[in-house]
């Protein structure tokens, strides 16, 4: 479970006016690549102006490093933990640049999963998250319309793991071959 940084709760809890949240989502998939055929990650953050933050030092791409995040319009609704249902992030963007929409329709084309990367951070602290760990999907739903892009994503499905998680098998314990 993910654990707010100590001013992000404050933040929440009685919202300073110099103190906002930028929420941020990070989109990758193995058909992003930049104009060098290098992997790419679409990084938005809901607002007006672009921002450049550092991201966690374990983050799957560019660890530990400043990256611009570009304002997009999107809303999006934040997984809820209900006994038996599976945690899903629901997101919404509007008016997708051309660079964002090529990058999904070359993802809609391939098998591989896309993943997304939930990491809020406070407009006066943008040397890393105010949440360790971030928030980590997969994408399992992505409509798009001449408006919106739609994408829908879930944790791992947590209910239908096998109990014990670990398997046992001969070639980590002899023991078990007689």
């Amino acid at each position: 479970m993910a654990d707010y940084s100590q001013a992000l709760k404050e933040a929440y809890a009685s919202a300073p006016v110099d103190q906002v949240i930028l929420d941020t989502l990070e989109i990758r998939h193995p058909a992003f690549v930049d104009d060098q055929g290098n992997p790419a990650a679409a990084r938005i953050v809901r607002g007006y102006e672009n921002i450049f933050a550092t991201l966690e030092a374990d983050a799957p791409m560019n660890p530990g490093q400043q990256v611009e995040f570009i304002a997009v319009p999107f809303d999006f609704t934040l997984p809820g933990f209900e006994e038996g249902r599976v945690p899903e992030l629901s997101i919404t963007l509007d008016n997708v640049g051309r660079e964002l929409q090529g990058w999904l329709e070359a993802a809609a084309s391939s098998p591989q999963v896309m993943e997304a990367t939930y990491r809020p951070y406070l407009v006066s602290d943008l040397s890393g998250p105010q949440m360790d760990p971030p928030i980590n999907m997969l994408a399992t739903e992505v409509s798009t319309d001449v408006f919106q892009v739609t994408i829908k994503a879930t944790m791992d499905d947590v209910n239908n793991w096998a109990f014990p998680h670990r398997l046992y098998q001969p070639a980590d314990f002899p023991g078990l071959i007689r």
